[in-house]
């Protein structure tokens, strides 16, 4: 079967806009996350989020676009044309139905969700904007996108918290081997107002900290929860057959595997199930845990959350037997545009031969065994594996090949 390749990425996330810029500050160890800008976080027990800045969405989008998009949406309208853009894809050369759309969401369109409840209860029914009927569901960033570009392929969404930005590419890979010529996959995420600021903190596992250098400790002693934060990044996919049809010399990467599993209830005396979605994706790749370079980990930030991910990873390829490493120290975990992101962050860090690293983790717990990268480290990369937990029991697992030219097998 030929390979499902990455040829274009677009990325808005807190380190950056674009992935030349994204990748510099990931490199440089630039952490992106501070206090709460977007509200008012005085009256709330956690105030630090991962935020982009400098974003403009009148200066990337048409006017008409705005009155009927929630934030994240219009990072995701974005995203999708520099991936289209990024993979020089010639969208009049497709047949009407040969490219399509599968994105991620945790929350939908929230920011603009609670403003539009806040005109139906402050001034009544009549200034409520018609648009509430779609720009707060799950799956509008999918249906923007495909009416922009006139992508009408197969579409879809995904809901799986951060692991649903793994399970919106591994569906845009099932397309393009059932023969969908290529497809814009990922997730943007984020809800940055108090609406979507309440749910975030209703799990009871964001940090309460202050300082930022100490907020976000995944795989640390001082581990006390995570950090939320806005962004995310979109891929094109494509076959590595159809994309030398149509010129392209080389590619990010390939999505060599994949699996998901779903932990069982509490209380059920069977394992998590992390470890076999690892060993899943492996088998799906057709490696063996040794042929892995890299680990991109989920990374909860949360004790026992850590806990479980550094003894699967301690079980599957032994004490210290793989780096392993969590950018999204410098971001906050992005729901579902987390793990997106990871992928992308990934197959740039095959591309250079560079580790990203774990920002501000000054005390790994020794226990866990893992070979935590906390500055970035400069190594020859082939492979890599992204690992994404959702709350509530999902587990993705993805592997990642290095990019290859036309002169390489499929």
């Amino acid at each position: 079967m030929t390979a499902t390749v990455v040829t274009g990425i677009g990325v808005l996330a807190p380190t950056g806009l674009g992935t030349e810029l994204h990748w510099a500050n990931t490199i440089a160890g630039r952490g992106a996350i501070g206090p709460i800008t977007a509200f008012d976080p005085g009256g709330y027990s956690s105030r630090l989020a991962g935020e982009i800045s400098g974003f403009r969405a009148g200066d990337h989008l048409p006017g008409r676009l705005l009155p009927q998009t929630d934030g994240v949406t219009r990072l995701s309208l974005v995203a999708a044309e520099w991936a289209l853009r990024d993979a020089a894809m010639d969208l009049p050369a497709l047949s009407e139905y040969g490219i399509g759309v599968v994105t991620a969401s945790t929350a939908g369109g929230f920011e603009f969700g609670q403003r539009e409840l806040e005109k139906l209860w402050s001034k009544g029914p009549e200034h409520v904007s018609a648009y509430q009927s779609f720009a707060w569901f799950y799956a509008v960033n999918t249906g923007q996108i495909s009416i922009r570009h006139g992508l009408r392929g197969p579409n879809g969404v995904l809901v799986a918290d951060q692991a649903g930005g793994l399970d919106a590419v591994a569906q845009a890979r099932r397309r393009v081997r059932d023969g969908t010529a290529a497809m814009v996959c990922g997730a943007l995420d984020g809800s940055p107002c108090p609406w979507g600021w309440v749910a975030q903190l209703a799990t009871g596992q964001v940090s309460r900290a202050e300082e930022p250098a100490r907020a976000y400790l995944p795989f640390d002693a001082d581990a006390s929860g995570y950090v939320p934060g806005d962004g995310g990044a979109l891929l094109v996919l494509e076959s590595a057959t159809a994309a030398r049809a149509r010129g392209v010399r080389s590619w990010y990467g390939e999505v060599a595997g994949y699996a998901a599993t779903f932990d069982p209830p509490p209380g059920s005396a069977r394992p998590p199930a992390l470890r076999r979605a690892i060993e899943d994706a492996l088998a799906d790749a057709g490696l063996a845990a040794a042929d892995i370079d890299v680990v991109f980990a989920d990374g909860a930030g949360v004790p026992e959350r850590d806990r479980l991910e550094a003894a699967t990873l301690r079980t599957i390829f032994g004490p210290h037997g793989v780096p392993v490493t969590v950018p999204k120290t410098m971001t906050g975990r992005l729901g579902a545009g987390g793990a997106a992101l990871d992928v992308a962050t990934a197959l740039l860090a095959l591309r250079h031969g560079v580790i990203p690293p774990t920002i501000n983790v000054s005390s790994p717990v020794p226990e866990y065994e893992i070979d935590l990268v906390t500055q970035a480290r400069r190594q020859s990369l082939t492979t890599a594996l992204v690992v994404a937990r959702g709350h509530g029991g999902f587990n993705s697992a993805m592997v990642l090949r290095g990019g290859q030219d036309d002169t390489d097998r499929d």
